[in-house]
């Protein structure tokens, strides 16, 4: 099924003039604050999501993953649904993100990695030479049936609340793979990438292509926007991203095109790379805590919304002080053309979840046309 092939009461195209121009949303999601702000349309107040709303804060999450493995939780539909919807439910955030794990569609192909608590996605055979790539098979939608299923359940519960979907962007799960897991100084990931520029090229240029694939498979689903999450991306050089990187990112992007869903791409300490981020294919630049959303917006350039950026650790401190700082964010953000509030990163797993749901409630009010 392609975005052609959709039945013509599931979406509402839109096109013309103006920022909304090419990017279609279904019907039901359309009208809302996320889905208007992402095409830098007049919104009714800011909207607001949070990375890593479904997880490890919510005593809910953890009482139904008890005894669950990560990737074996993945992989249910009805546990899925239940994780993606705790949120919603609980913070009343503007939209759902699915719950699932970059390294879902490497497992789904037959990559041999597990989760392993405490530490991150574990390889247990790295891929280092050109002969490895040969494991890295085309991913179908027969591979991932349960995000099909999952991704139904959710837009029929939702109603008018978005889904967004993600995978993790290629050079992210490059570096897992050349590392056999997480890495501080991404070493034998560098050490390809300058060492062995073809293989390098040729790595991303398949991770990307899986990448495309398994977003394609959330959008034909019926998800609402996609995010690409490249989150060790910021331990590049621009010149270095811009040569080695950003191909595939841009390749990504552009195999989800035609389908017009907003596409939001996310990294971690890349201030320096906005600009570079932006011209891969986003149509919404999320921005870390590091910098301000108005120094982001100049970085970025123009024809962009933009998405960010309290810093996580701000909600541990007293309410105040989470409210005086979420006024910073506001005012910086206030005359971009078009503004998604998010936390700078994921939400922290020892944060109190009340004061998410406040800070919800605060946005809502305070931005309130």
């Amino acid at each position: 099924m392609s975005a052609n092939d959709l039945p013509p009461d599931s979406s509402s195209a839109r096109s013309g003039e103006g920022p909304s121009a090419g990017l279609r949303t279904t019907s039901a999601t359309h009208d809302s604050a996320f889905l208007k702000a992402c095409r830098r349309e007049p919104v009714p107040h800011t909207p607001v999501w949070f990375m890593r709303q479904a997880g490890r804060s919510l005593p809910e999450y953890l009482k139904v993953r008890e005894g669950i493995a990560m990737l074996d939780s993945c992989m249910m539909p009805e546990l899925v649904t239940e994780i993606t919807m705790q949120p919603v439910r609980r913070h009343k955030v503007d939209a759902a993100i699915y719950f699932s794990d970059i390294v879902v569609p490497l497992k789904a192909i037959g990559i041999d990695l597990d989760i392993k608590p405490g530490i991150g996605p574990v390889v247990a055979e790295p891929i280092r030479t050109r002969a490895d790539l040969a494991r890295l098979r085309d991913l179908t939608p027969e591979d991932v049936p349960y995000v099909t299923q999952a991704i139904g359940m959710l837009t029929a519960e939702l109603g008018a609340t978005p889904l967004i979907g993600f995978a993790g962007a290629p050079f992210t799960l490059a570096s897992y793979l050349v590392e056999g897991g997480p890495s501080r100084n991404h070493e034998r990931t560098k050490a390809m990438m300058y060492g062995d520029p073809e293989l390098w090229a040729d790595l991303l240029d398949r991770l990307a292509e899986i990448t495309g694939a398994f977003l394609k498979v959330q959008i034909e689903a019926g998800v609402s926007a996609v995010q690409l999450f490249d989150s060790w991306v910021g331990a590049l050089a621009p010149a270095d991203y811009r040569r080695s990187v950003m191909p595939a990112s841009a390749k990504v992007f552009d195999a989800v095109a035609s389908y017009g869903v907003p596409r939001i791409h996310f990294g971690v300490g890349t201030g320096e790379l906005l600009g570079l981020m932006g011209e891969a294919g986003a149509d919404v630049v999320g921005v870390d805590w590091r910098v301000p959303m108005d120094e982001g917006a100049r970085r970025v350039g123009p024809g962009k919304a933009l998405q960010g950026n309290l810093d996580p650790a701000v909600l541990f401190a007293p309410t105040e002080a989470v409210e005086a700082k979420t006024r910073e964010v506001l005012d910086a953000a206030a005359g971009l053309e078009g503004h998604i509030f998010n936390l700078g990163h994921g939400v922290m797993p020892n944060t109190d979840p009340d004061a998410l749901t406040r800070l919800v409630e605060y946005v809502h009010r305070r931005t309130a046309r």
